[in-house]
Protein backbone atom coordinates (compact mmCIF):
# COMPACT_ATOMS: atom_id res chain seq x y z
CA UNK A 1 0.00 0.00 0.00
CA UNK A 2 1.85 3.46 -1.05
CA UNK A 3 0.36 5.43 1.67
CA UNK A 4 2.42 2.88 4.68
CA UNK A 5 5.32 3.85 5.91
CA UNK A 6 8.35 3.33 8.34
CA UNK A 7 9.72 7.03 9.33
CA UNK A 8 13.03 7.38 10.78
CA UNK A 9 13.99 10.79 12.80
CA UNK A 10 16.91 11.84 12.63
CA UNK A 11 18.43 13.96 15.20
CA UNK A 12 22.02 15.47 14.89
CA UNK A 13 23.18 16.44 18.49
CA UNK A 14 25.88 18.35 20.08
CA UNK A 15 26.11 19.86 23.43
CA UNK A 16 22.29 19.93 23.71
CA UNK A 17 22.06 18.90 27.21
CA UNK A 18 19.68 21.87 27.46
CA UNK A 19 16.82 20.87 25.29
CA UNK A 20 16.98 16.99 24.02
CA UNK A 21 15.18 15.93 26.68
CA UNK A 22 12.20 18.16 25.77
CA UNK A 23 12.76 17.61 21.63
CA UNK A 24 12.63 13.88 22.17
CA UNK A 25 9.51 14.12 24.49
CA UNK A 26 7.37 15.87 21.40
CA UNK A 27 8.79 12.83 19.11
CA UNK A 28 7.02 10.48 21.47
CA UNK A 29 3.54 9.93 19.40
CA UNK A 30 5.67 9.53 16.98
CA UNK A 31 7.20 6.38 18.61
CA UNK A 32 3.93 5.33 19.97
CA UNK A 33 3.06 5.16 16.55
CA UNK A 34 5.83 2.69 16.07
CA UNK A 35 8.24 4.68 14.32
CA UNK A 36 12.09 5.07 15.24
CA UNK A 37 13.91 8.21 16.76
CA UNK A 38 17.76 8.53 16.50
CA UNK A 39 19.59 10.61 18.13
CA UNK A 40 22.82 11.09 16.59
CA UNK A 41 26.12 12.29 18.72
CA UNK A 42 29.44 14.01 18.13
CA UNK A 43 31.01 13.55 21.34
CA UNK A 44 28.76 15.74 24.05
CA UNK A 45 30.45 16.37 26.37
CA UNK A 46 27.26 17.49 28.20
CA UNK A 47 25.29 14.21 29.54
CA UNK A 48 23.52 14.67 25.53
CA UNK A 49 23.73 11.42 24.68
CA UNK A 50 22.58 9.78 28.61
CA UNK A 51 19.84 12.54 28.48
CA UNK A 52 18.37 11.27 25.29
CA UNK A 53 18.81 7.61 25.85
CA UNK A 54 16.11 6.35 27.58
CA UNK A 55 13.78 8.67 24.69
CA UNK A 56 15.21 7.45 21.63
CA UNK A 57 15.61 4.28 20.15
CA UNK A 58 19.20 4.45 19.58
CA UNK A 59 22.16 6.70 20.45
CA UNK A 60 24.72 6.87 17.60
CA UNK A 61 28.31 8.37 18.00
CA UNK A 62 29.57 9.75 15.08
CA UNK A 63 32.27 12.55 13.77
CA UNK A 64 31.13 16.28 14.22
CA UNK A 65 29.73 17.97 11.36
CA UNK A 66 25.91 17.78 10.31
CA UNK A 67 26.27 15.86 7.13
CA UNK A 68 28.44 12.97 9.05
CA UNK A 69 25.67 12.70 11.73
CA UNK A 70 22.86 12.79 9.42
CA UNK A 71 24.84 9.62 7.44
CA UNK A 72 25.33 8.09 10.73
CA UNK A 73 22.12 8.07 11.69
CA UNK A 74 21.29 6.96 7.73
CA UNK A 75 23.38 4.05 8.64
CA UNK A 76 21.65 2.26 11.03
CA UNK A 77 18.30 3.52 10.24
CA UNK A 78 15.45 1.26 9.22
CA UNK A 79 12.79 3.75 7.89
CA UNK A 80 11.67 4.25 4.30
CA UNK A 81 11.26 8.16 4.87
CA UNK A 82 14.06 9.94 6.15
CA UNK A 83 13.16 13.26 8.47
CA UNK A 84 16.13 14.71 9.51
CA UNK A 85 14.89 17.28 12.61
CA UNK A 86 17.20 19.98 14.57
CA UNK A 87 17.32 19.37 17.97
CA UNK A 88 15.88 22.67 18.72
CA UNK A 89 13.00 22.01 16.40
CA UNK A 90 9.33 20.86 16.93
CA UNK A 91 7.28 19.22 14.47
CA UNK A 92 4.16 20.33 13.30
CA UNK A 93 1.36 18.71 15.41
CA UNK A 94 -0.21 16.74 12.27
CA UNK A 95 3.27 15.70 11.18
CA UNK A 96 2.27 12.03 11.28
CA UNK A 97 -0.35 12.86 8.99
CA UNK A 98 1.27 14.81 6.61
CA UNK A 99 3.99 12.41 6.18
CA UNK A 100 1.73 9.95 5.58
CA UNK A 101 -0.15 12.01 2.90
CA UNK A 102 3.71 12.66 1.38
CA UNK A 103 4.19 8.78 0.67
CA UNK A 104 0.97 8.71 -0.84
CA UNK A 105 2.51 11.56 -2.85
CA UNK A 106 4.85 9.79 -5.23
CA UNK A 107 7.39 13.20 -4.22
CA UNK A 108 11.06 13.07 -4.05
CA UNK A 109 11.09 14.89 -0.64
CA UNK A 110 9.67 18.30 1.73
CA UNK A 111 9.77 19.79 4.47
CA UNK A 112 7.80 21.87 6.84
CA UNK A 113 6.94 25.60 6.94
CA UNK A 114 8.83 27.27 9.79
CA UNK A 115 7.29 28.95 12.43
CA UNK A 116 9.64 30.95 15.02
CA UNK A 117 8.78 31.06 18.38
CA UNK A 118 8.68 34.33 19.95
CA UNK A 119 6.27 37.19 20.04
CA UNK A 120 8.49 39.55 17.90
CA UNK A 121 6.45 40.62 14.33
CA UNK A 122 9.88 40.13 12.97
CA UNK A 123 9.44 36.49 13.63
CA UNK A 124 6.13 36.10 11.60
CA UNK A 125 8.59 38.40 8.82
CA UNK A 126 11.39 36.04 8.73
CA UNK A 127 9.52 32.82 8.49
CA UNK A 128 7.69 34.24 6.06
CA UNK A 129 10.06 34.86 3.68
CA UNK A 130 11.96 31.50 4.68
CA UNK A 131 9.01 29.23 3.66
CA UNK A 132 8.06 31.71 0.29
CA UNK A 133 11.76 30.98 -0.86
CA UNK A 134 11.21 27.40 -0.34
CA UNK A 135 7.93 27.13 -2.20
CA UNK A 136 9.48 29.25 -4.91
CA UNK A 137 13.06 27.61 -4.88
CA UNK A 138 12.90 24.43 -3.54
CA UNK A 139 15.95 25.94 -0.76
CA UNK A 140 15.45 25.24 2.80
CA UNK A 141 16.85 24.93 6.01
CA UNK A 142 17.12 22.28 8.45
CA UNK A 143 14.73 24.05 10.91
CA UNK A 144 12.25 23.32 8.39
CA UNK A 145 12.85 19.59 8.99
CA UNK A 146 13.92 18.30 5.52
CA UNK A 147 13.00 14.69 5.01
CA UNK A 148 13.07 12.73 2.21
CA UNK A 149 12.57 9.00 0.60
CA UNK A 150 15.49 6.35 1.64
CA UNK A 151 15.43 5.47 -2.08
CA UNK A 152 15.64 8.77 -2.95
CA UNK A 153 18.68 9.78 -0.53
CA UNK A 154 20.61 6.47 -1.22
CA UNK A 155 20.45 7.21 -5.10
CA UNK A 156 21.77 10.71 -4.34
CA UNK A 157 24.82 9.23 -2.40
Amino acid sequence: MPDQFFLSVVVPVWNEAAGIQNTLEALAPLRRAGHEILVVDAGSDDGTAALARPLCDRVVDADKGRAAQMNAGVAVARGNLLLFLHADTRLPSDALQRLQAFMASGNAWGRFDVRLSGQRPLFRVIAWFMNTRSRLTGICTGDQALFVRRDVFEALG
